[in-house]
């Protein structure tokens, strides 16, 4: 993870997480890309929208779009399998095919430092914590949040901010 905190970061690609492989990945490796990043769980009541943001990334890929996957175990432990065997189990169950990181914590002392500035950047409804799996945020080409969607906001609904951010 970063050695900064989330405070210090200007972009999202000031960041560095670790894949499932446990390997380090810059988020600079998604410069001037419109992303999406979301808070994943294998058992939640969301889980469902995977394949609409499979769906997202398939359509959106080639004109620079990605949906970065962050499996968390905060809420009801959801999310309860190892960081490989939850990207099997997307791949397999919603022909997950998005770049999928290892599992994180999004709020408490070991929220991850992406989380940290993602929060501070767009504070949801209830504040600045995740309340539950598939908080999702938009991200421009600059590296900015644009916006923070709720877990109930379903793919679909997304798709128009998306483009207009393409």
């Amino acid at each position: 993870m970063s050695v900064m905190k989330g405070t210090d970061m200007a972009s999202i690609y000031d960041f560095t997480v670790k894949a499932v492989d446990g390997t380090e990945k810059k988020l600079s490796d998604y410069q001037g890309k419109v992303l999406l990043v979301v808070n994943t769980a294998t058992h939640c009541g969301f889980t469902p929208q995977l394949e609409g943001l499979e769906a997202l990334q398939r359509s959106y890929h080639e004109k620079g779009f990605e949906v970065l996957g962050f499996p968390c175990n905060q809420f009801a432990h959801q999310a309860p399998e190892t960081s490989e065997e939850i990207q099997k189990q997307c791949r397999l169950s919603y022909g997950v095919d998005f770049p999928t990181f290892a599992k994180i914590d999004v709020n408490g002392d070991a929220a991850d430092p992406l989380y940290t500035w993602l929060k501070q950047q767009k504070k949801g409804l209830a504040g600045g914590d995740i309340r539950w799996n598939f908080t999702k945020f938009l991200i421009n080409r600059d590296g900015q949040v644009v916006s923070r969607f709720a877990p109930s906001t379903t793919p679909k609904k997304i798709e128009s901010s998306i483009k207009e951010q393409l």
